[in-house]
């Protein structure tokens, strides 16, 4: 039985109660109740203090309330006890045969256990990365494509229908000075003092003069295009190379500089001229941003008529609503913090609900570490540690667990030394090895020629303790899945991979598995080895979520 499952019970046993006259409940008795696990163990499987909650608008006592839904739920045949506690908490233990029954709904859902409808019906675009084309990816650039790729993982398997977007940068003064930079590699000459260092940058000039063998001897302004065009070309496709090596691919790559080619800036201010949200003040045109929150107007075009930076946050909002998106999410670094109030309020300008049409989420530092001692510098790109780097160093299956298992909200230290181990200190292979080794007694049974098939299985028979820890850690997984999806927390699936590899080595360590010897396999060696293959399961469904490989040896 599965939390949703008991949730259902109880809801059954409220509407009992309604139905028989022993309450009532104005409101109606609720769609879903929320259950939990108890701290203590021993106060059983799961608790709920629905009883609390609805005892003031039933005008009862709230432990009276749990005692009637106590007596009610213990007729049921899937709930083994249920205890009232203090003030009116329900403490639940399930019946043998419901808990083992889970293992078998894992196995008929398969790749599809833990999916909900969560956002069924919306469609969602997931804005990502987007790193200015002026360099190799760096490790705040990486953090987010680990994190985002996993979030998008987990709005589809929730419903949603997701688009992964990039956010092409192509226009504005870094690319003038990045292209500055690689005309000052062509001629030979040192990098201007705001330009962009390193060997990547060698390296791209090195291919435009191969293709182009006069260009160091162009004019300044012709040359400088010449290598703005080329450079970008090459730095976008080694990024755009970067990120699919590291499991990582986007639906649309968007130009910046195609908002004001294509007249959607324009676009975008006559809207908001139309809802009456402009207005002209020291020949510059303003947007009441204050009206919703900001600190202050915002100056949408200057009075030079150039547009400001804003315009194109303008423009590029309202074109993803004009394509149809529900929910707009962008992911920024930590350097953004100021940037939320003056979007949240461009937002409500458009007439639309910050928070719901429109998401930002700022991600913290991530700082690398080895033999104690942070790495600051990268011998090709000068001043940054980027993607190539970390994976060089731990792998891609390490690099996207390590960098998805932390909340944003915080800053990381990584330690490289302690991520590339195969020991179970390493988080990745502890939940990695875990895969395998379930994937090996399977195997094992398999030599054997033990048959584990649902059809022969007896779910009450998985009735010791470390079962049942094991059966309510898969039982909780489509629960983590959706609260992963609804928070944009993906570390939750991973801290939840870990302590499902913990219970299920704690499992296999006081139940034998497989028979030994001459022994006869037995039901209960059939009914342990579902519960293997469903934990199997769950464990690659979660990997899975994370964008990281579920290996079948190690």
């Amino acid at each position: 039985m599965t939390p949703e499952q008991l949730s259902d019970v109880i809801v059954s046993a409220l509407q009992r109660l309604v139905d028989e006259g022993r309450l009532s409940l104005p409101d109606g008795v609720p769609a879903q109740v929320r259950v939990e696990r108890p701290k203590v163990k021993e106060h059983g499987d799961y608790a709920t203090n629905i009883a609390l909650q609805l005892a003031k608008k039933a005008g009862l006592n709230p432990r009276d309330l749990a005692t009637d839904l106590a007596a009610v739920l213990a007729e049921h045949d899937g709930v083994s006890t249920a205890e009232v506690a203090g003030p009116g908490f329900l403490n639940l233990r399930v019946a043998a045969d419901a808990q083992g029954q889970v293992a078998a709904h894992v196995l008929e859902a398969g790749t599809a256990y833990g999916r909900s409808e969560l956002y069924a019906g919306q469609k969602v675009n997931l804005e990502f990365v987007s790193a200015n084309p002026t360099g190799p990816i760096h490790i705040g650039g990486v953090r987010w494509a680990a994190v985002g790729d996993s979030l998008g993982r987990l709005l589809t398997f929730a419903g949603a229908d997701v688009t992964r977007e990039y956010y092409f940068n192509d226009h504005g003064a870094q690319i003038d000075r990045f292209a500055r930079s690689l005309l000052a590699s062509a001629r030979g000459q040192d990098a201007p003092e705001d330009g962009y260092g390193g060997q990547y940058i060698h390296e791209i000039a090195a291919d435009v003069v191969a293709k182009h063998p006069d260009v160091a001897s162009l004019p300044d302004a012709e040359a400088t295009e010449v290598l703005r065009a080329e450079g970008v070309e090459l730095m976008f496709a080694e990024i755009k190379a970067s990120l699919h090596d590291f499991g990582v691919d986007f639906d649309v790559y968007f130009h910046e500089n195609d908002l004001h080619e294509s007249g959607a800036v324009e676009r975008a201010i006559a809207r908001l001229d139309e809802l009456g949200k402009m207005y002209e003040k020291d020949g510059a045109r303003w947007l009441r941003t204050s009206d919703y929150g900001d600190d202050k107007d915002r100056v949408v075009v200057k009075s030079d008529g150039q547009p400001a930076y804003i315009s194109g946050d303008l423009a590029y909002y309202l074109d993803k609503r004009e394509r149809g998106f529900d929910r707009c999410l962008i992911m920024l670094g930590a350097d953004h913090h100021g940037y939320v109030s003056r979007m949240m309020a461009m937002c409500a300008a458009f007439g639309d609900e910050p928070g719901v049409n429109l998401e930002l989420l700022i991600g913290q530092m991530v700082n690398l570490l080895r033999d104690g001692q942070p790495l600051r510098m990268s011998k090709r790109n000068g001043t940054v540690i980027s993607l190539e780097d970390l994976v060089g160093a731990i792998g891609v299956d390490a690099a996207r667990y390590a960098l998805a298992r932390y909340s944003t909200d915080s800053p990381i230290d990584l330690d490289l030394d302690l991520w590339a181990s195969t020991t179970n200190d390493n988080p990745v292979y502890y939940v990695q090895y875990a895969h395998a080794r379930l994937s090996s007694i399977l195997r094992n049974a398999a030599d054997l020629g033990v048959d584990h098939g649902l059809d022969r299985f007896d779910p009450g028979l998985l009735e010791h303790e470390k079962e049942g820890e094991l059966l309510r850690a898969l039982a909780s997984f489509p629960e983590v899945a959706s609260r992963a999806a609804e928070l944009r927390e993906p570390h939750r699936v991973a801290r939840y991979l870990e302590r499902t590899a913990a219970a299920f080595h704690a499992f296999y360590a006081v139940c034998r598995v497989l028979p030994q010897g001459d022994e006869e396999a037995t039901d209960v060696h059939r009914a342990r080895l579902v519960l293997v293959d469903a934990t199997r399961q769950v464990v690659a469904n979660g990997l899975g979520l994370l964008g990281v490989s579920a290996p079948e040896r190690m």
